[in-house]
């Protein structure tokens, strides 16, 4: 039976790409001399480190930027408040999200069964997987998904006939 998997996930390369690209950038500027100004990755945690409030959005700035290029997802970035870490320095995290959520698969699989497709859908841990008897149902509901679903960017794999 033909089936595959809904998922939404970040390519950590690019993303580890995006890290020193930002922090390349923020060494070569000339607003930055001389600034503590930096952006860290520890696996799906990104923090962000700037002297005040402005650089800060500056860093934010450039960090959607290089996200951009690099093709990745900026929905998938969870900016959390910031942080004083003294006098004016102040911190920022950002989580990555990775996998779907709960609600949101339950969101996409109400959504399939509304539709009236010849398909199933059913919960996968952090995945949906979708499974139909022709190919012509199972891209049908590829399109449905792409177009339901805006919260986070969705990929489909393991396409198996």
């Amino acid at each position: 039976m033909p089936s595959f998997d809904i998922v939404s996930e970040v390519n950590k390369v690019e993303l580890k790409n995006v890290v020193e690209q930002v922090n390349k950038e923020i060494t070569g500027r000339f607003d930055f001399k001389g600034s503590d100004s930096r952006l860290e990755q520890k696996d799906l945690e990104l923090m962000l480190y700037a002297d005040d409030d402005f650089k800060l959005g500056q860093v934010t700035d450039i960090l959607n930027n290089k996200c951009a290029k690099r093709g990745v997802d900026v929905r998938l970035l969870d900016f959390k408040n910031k942080e004083k870490i003294g006098g004016d320095k102040v911190k920022q995290v950002i989580n990555v999200k990775n996998g779907i959520a709960s609600d949101l698969a339950k969101k996409i699989v109400k959504t399939i069964k509304d539709s009236k497709m010849k398909v199933q859908a059913s919960i996968q841990g952090e995945a949906v997987r979708v499974s139909g008897a022709k190919k012509d149902d199972l891209q049908a509901a590829m399109q449905l998904v792409r177009t339901s679903v805006t919260e986070v960017p969705v990929q489909f794999q393991n396409f198996r006939d």
